[in-house]
């Protein structure tokens, strides 16, 4: 409800010409996604005994949730490139990132995204399911799929590792740097542009912590090792998505006019 809240809200107003919110329209829409890939059967399986899915919609759920996780990984790193450019080069923010740059690189992410699921699903799909079919999961995810597998997952394992782990740690550490190095020139702005800067910029911080540290938890270490991947597996699927509203929203004083604006012009053209 709050990313579709959010989502309304930017596309029904002025913020959407605006670079930043463009990104922020776009991430809300992968959480949406995101959340109706997962949450759903999650709440299936809480109510019911017999807790199965299809060798097909586990298939389509495991391509599904590493599209739009793929294409969200590289939307925040939009917003960081955005961020950057803004505090870094003011007076030609608006002429760098213009509609078209910023849709090049929505367009982009999903392609990169596209290329990560299809590679794992294929990686998946050529895999030999012959032993036991449960898996100590609510997701259908490579990891718990691995455990399944009836031969040695050896080079499987660093095929995983390469193509997810050590992707989200690389996008990970280019995060950080690109906020080490807003933060370092911020000491060239004055004290009211300081503090906007930090407090747009520390909910960014707190949306990149909030999914990536429990991704490289998961994808970093290798499928049959005992770990506790099913409850940290919970703040990207549910978690992260169900607060990245409430953090965009209550730091952002722009972002709460906007809401108040299109819900009263939305209950104006209600009642009148």
């Amino acid at each position: 409800m709050g990313n579709f809240i959010i989502l309304l809200t930017i596309t029904c107003s002025h913020l959407i010409g605006q670079p930043m919110y463009y990104f922020l329209c776009h991430l809300s829409l992968m959480d949406l996604c995101y959340t109706f890939t997962v949450v759903p059967r999650l709440i299936r399986d809480l109510g019911s005994a017999r807790k199965n899915i299809s060798y097909n919609n586990c298939m389509t759920q495991l391509f599904t949730a590493h599209l739009l996780a793929g294409v969200e990984i590289f939307i925040l790193v939009s917003m960081a490139l955005d961020r950057y450019i803004a505090i870094v080069k003011p007076l030609h923010y608006m002429v760098i990132m213009n509609r078209q740059r910023c849709s090049m690189l929505i367009f982009m992410a999903w392609g990169v995204g596209f290329w990560h699921s299809v590679a794992l699903l294929l990686m998946v799909l050529n895999l030999p399911f012959c032993g036991p079919n449960q898996i100590d999961h609510y997701l259908c995810d490579v990891k718990p799929l691995l455990k399944l597998v009836c031969k040695d997952i050896y080079v499987v394992n660093i095929l995983m590792i390469a193509n997810s782990g050590m992707v989200v740690v690389a996008v990970f550490l280019v995060l950080v740097a690109s906020y080490i190095l807003i933060l370092y020139n911020l000491r060239t702005c004055s004290s009211l542009g300081r503090r906007k800067a930090l407090s747009t910029c520390s909910s960014h911080v707190m949306v990149v912590i909030l999914f990536f540290v429990p991704c490289i938890y998961i994808y970093v270490l290798p499928a049959g090792s005992e770990n506790k991947d099913k409850e940290i597996s919970v703040f990207y699927t549910v978690i992260a998505p169900m607060l990245n509203p409430l953090i965009y929203t209550l730091r952002n004083m722009e972002m709460r006019i906007a809401m108040w604006k299109v819900w009263s012009k939305m209950a104006h053209s209600k009642f009148r």
